[in-house]
């Protein structure tokens, strides 16, 4: 008798798990007809528009940045100190930027902590002061990173924000890195690893998107890639040794969005290419060999490192052709449409490339969430304050 209820329990199980296999499989390939069907009904514009997160910095939604929206419907627009001011105008600035296209958003932000967070603007509300990441790194507490992310994504969801460009996964080993400093959780491989993707699942539990930065790694540089090109000599072996790892970790738990910084490395490049251009890098290097699935956003174009150098023709082309999926802060943005909707008729971009690009975007996208659950009494809360308060 107890064998035969042995076994039936065994086939209650088995039946059980084949069922939810089932079920997953079917809302898989439901999720995928969605995507390909929103897809299909895309033009090419609004497929490269889906591309684009741009940027404007103002307090409202001006009859200019209105024609904007209207004639390249943005897949993203990245948030900066200069839209900050109240909380009614925030509310009323996103909610006109957002009523220009059918299909969500990635509303970002910087919000690292220290010296880079953009909510401290609002005049009208005391929001959470966030220490820098150095700080909340050097307490080695795994669960108090992941509060610091939960509670930034909070108040980044009393806005709708859903995309933070945290964490930086950069380890900060040269003393002499003015750009990185205090912006990395440590200098150590470990460290930087631990406390970044405890803070990134923090983001994640509030339905925040984080943004894993700056591949392949910006720690070991005394460059700042706004003025100039960072160059980064090291062999192959030894960024896969410290750099790189701590991506690595990110990729293996789930990364979904990984910026690309205005690096050379010409020790995998084979030049001195910079990374958020490079084939060999994004392609062949983060997606083959690191076997990264998730989409690839450039770090913002306007950056001198890049226009230095390039042409805006050939950042574009090259960065798509390199495995880019999303170009930050391209412009004009309109601009940007016609080169690359050219480059597309001319065959110098494959439309399958964008395609691809945009049907990750879509599919990333029916995650996100309109309705947020986090009203203004969050912003500044003492739970808030008590959670910073151990950072020591």
């Amino acid at each position: 008798m107890k064998k035969i209820i042995l076994v039936l329990v065994v086939l209650f199980l088995v039946c059980g798990c084949g069922n939810n296999k089932v079920i997953k499989e079917e809302e898989k390939d439901k999720e995928k007809d969605i995507v390909i069907e929103q897809l299909n009904s895309l033009s090419l514009d609004e497929k490269i528009g889906q591309m684009l997160m741009i940027s404007y910095r103002s307090t409202i939604a001006d009859d200019n940045l209105k024609s904007v929206l209207n004639d390249v419907k943005p897949g993203g627009f990245i948030m900066f100190s200069e839209n900050f001011e109240s909380y009614t105008q925030v509310q009323q600035f996103l909610n006109d930027i957002n009523s220009f296209n059918d299909i969500p958003m990635f509303i970002s932000v910087d919000q690292e902590g220290g010296r880079v967070q953009r909510l401290k603007s609002l005049t009208d509300k005391k929001v959470t002061v966030f220490p820098s990441m150095l700080e909340l790194g050097s307490t080695n507490d795994e669960k108090l990173s992941y509060d610091v992310g939960r509670v930034m994504g909070e108040e980044l969801g009393v806005f709708g924000i859903n995309m933070d460009f945290a964490p930086v996964l950069d380890i900060y080993s040269n003393p002499n890195n003015t750009v990185i400093g205090n912006r990395s959780f440590g200098n150590t491989y470990e460290v930087v690893s631990k406390m970044a993707l405890s803070f990134a699942k923090g983001l994640e539990s509030t339905n925040v998107i984080p943004v894993y930065k700056h591949f392949p790694g910006h720690g070991d540089t005394d460059v700042d890639s706004h003025y100039d090109l960072p160059v980064i000599n090291k062999s192959r072996e030894e960024l896969l040794s410290l750099e790189i790892k701590p991506f690595i970790d990110a990729i293996n738990n789930g990364a979904q969005v990984i910026m690309i910084g205005h690096l050379a490395v010409p020790k995998i490049a084979g030049s001195d290419t910079p990374a958020s251009l490079s084939k060999e890098i994004i392609t062949d290097f983060l997606k083959e060999e690191l076997g990264y699935k998730g989409l690839v956003i450039t770090d913002a174009l306007n950056m001198g490192a890049l226009t230095d150098n390039y042409t805006s023709k050939e950042i574009y082309v090259m960065a798509i052709n390199a495995g880019v999926d999303i170009l930050l802060m391209p412009s004009p943005a309109r601009d940007a449409v016609k080169i690359i909707k050219e480059a597309v008729v001319n065959g110098e971009i494959s439309e399958d490339k964008i395609n691809s690009s945009v049907e990750k975007i879509l599919r990333l996208k029916l995650k996100i969430t309109k309705d947020t659950k986090y009203d203004e009494s969050y912003l500044g809360s003492s739970e808030h304050q008590e959670v910073i308060s151990k950072i020591k």
